[in-house]
């Protein structure tokens, strides 16, 4: 069975968040890692990188682990309804709930 990960995207998200554990957690055995976002439009970074989502948070498989990372777009995300049901819901499955450094 795939262990499914998912890296929440949102605009302003520390690149260096996303990146560091996205490589380790690709080289899991049978690890599938989806980067998700609200739609299929390119993210961009905090540095002015453009980061193109897997999946909407909509078509999203159940996931294993969740990895919220940090960056100053991660404060109107406190209050974003669509964003908080998505981790509300695949955190209820998920064995794994992770961040790093604001995203948590």
């Amino acid at each position: 069975m795939p262990f499914n990960v998912g890296f929440l995207l949102f605009p302003e998200i520390t690149q260096l968040d996303l990146i560091g554990p996205y490589e380790v957690f690709i080289r899991l055995p049978d690890a599938r890692v989806h980067l998700v976002a609200k739609t299929l439009d390119p993210v961009q970074s905090s540095a002015g990188v453009r980061i193109l989502p897997v999946t909407t948070m909509a078509d999203c498989p159940a996931l294993d682990l969740v990895c919220v990372p940090g960056g100053a777009g991660m404060n109107p995300l406190l209050d974003d309804a669509e964003t908080l049901a998505f981790l509300r819901l695949q955190g209820m499955e998920a064995r794994y709930i992770t961040s790093v450094c604001s995203g948590a």
